[in-house]
């Protein structure tokens, strides 16, 4: 990606959005309206010992030459971002050793971020780098939320439930609280986030700020997902173990062979799922049944949290395009006072960008 430019002038120009997964790479450009010029996928073998780089290589560099001269600034979606890393932060030795460090804590997308980074510090030495966090949207906790009930000793360790999938709340809050004018009145507008996918997660959210969420230490708390289990009683682990289960067997178990394609023994797919539900498949109509009973039991607690609801937003594959879930939802939420429900497209990537030009641009003030 020869000449690509630095960002001297943060706030003009394009930015390019990257995220990697355990197995694909996404990339996109944004100009400074927050439109889309390009983007794409691939697939990109990310683990351990793997080499992404002929991938990457063979891709970026010719995908991206069109814009190459306009392009100031990278940001990487970074799932984890431990206690530390709660704003964006701009990519330098120090950082990369710390978000090194961070890998254990999810290593299907940690590992890969700091693969791309450093692939792309090789190529382009002088683009300015940040990275972004999806923890960082929940730093906002208050104890009580953020806290188990788990020895002192591990709590010292930094164990404690930080939630996930922060850029996707942070992008439906700041949606809802332009849409909804009286989000910035008191009392304080309460909102619950629903980000339905492959991976699924709620958010409280408070004026803005996230209250409660339904991951926790890692994204296998919560929700049943695509292939996760979400929340176990730890006691059923702990029998499994004392059974002969490897811990790298029973992690393989909870994140890849848990969820609805577990319950249907059919497909993680929810759209799979209506349709041989539809056909009489008793597999996947015990998949959306516990689904679906999971959901409304957590959409109760984060109504709990908030003490009430307001506004319920549904985001990601299956919040944006599964309208029968949606209405068995809202015809369970009967007893609950009325509010508002607002289907909100997924972007995290627009997101990024606008947090990554307000930092840049922050950082150049302060030099």
């Amino acid at each position: 990606m020869k000449g690509l430019a630095t960002a001297t002038v943060p706030d003009s120009g394009l930015v390019l959005v990257l995220n990697a997964g355990s197995s694909s790479l996404k990339a996109c450009l944004l100009n400074e309206g927050g439109n889309r010029l390009w983007q794409g996928q691939r697939e990109c073998p990310m683990a351990e010992g793997a080499s992404p780089e002929p991938v990457l290589d063979n891709w970026l560099p010719p995908a991206l030459a069109p814009w190459s001269e306009s392009i100031v600034l990278a940001g990487h979606r970074v799932v984890h971002g431990g206690e530390g890393f709660t704003t964006p932060v701009r990519l330098e030795p120090t950082v990369l050793a710390a978000l090194a460090e961070l890998v254990p804590l999810a290593p299907l997308h940690n590992g890969p971020a700091l693969r791309v980074m450093r692939w792309l510090a090789e190529h382009q030495p002088h683009l300015e780098q940040w990275a972004c966090f999806d923890t960082a949207f929940h730093a906002t906790l208050p104890p009580e939320a953020a806290t188990y009930a788990i020895p002192a000793a591990w709590r010292h360790q930094g164990l404690r439930r930080f939630g996930f999938h922060g850029l996707s709340h942070q992008h439906v809050a700041e949606v809802v609280a332009a849409r909804f004018p009286q989000a910035a009145a008191a009392p304080p507008l309460r909102l619950i986030s629903c980000h339905l996918g492959a991976g699924c997660s709620l958010c409280a959210i408070a004026a803005g700020r996230s209250v409660d969420t339904t991951m926790g230490f890692t994204p296998l708390e919560g929700l049943v997902m695509a292939t996760r289990s979400g929340s176990v009683d730890p006691g059923l682990l702990l029998h499994q173990l004392r059974r002969g289960l490897s811990v790298e067997e029973l992690d393989q178990a909870l994140n890849g062979h848990s969820g609805l394609l577990a319950l249907s023994e059919l497909s993680g797919s929810m759209q799979d799922l209506r349709a041989a539900a539809a056909a009489g498949h008793e597999g996947a109509q015990l998949a959306i049944a516990v689904f679906r009973h999971r959901l409304l039991r957590e959409i109760g607690a984060m109504a709990a949290s908030l003490g009430g609801v307001d506004v319920l937003a549904f985001t990601g594959g299956i919040g944006e395009h599964d309208e029968a879930l949606r209405q068995e939802v809202l015809s369970a939420l009967s007893w609950l006072s009325p509010f508002d429900v607002i289907v909100i497209a997924a972007d995290e990537e627009q997101v990024i960008a606008r947090a990554c030009r307000r930092s840049a641009a922050d950082a150049a003030a302060s030099r």
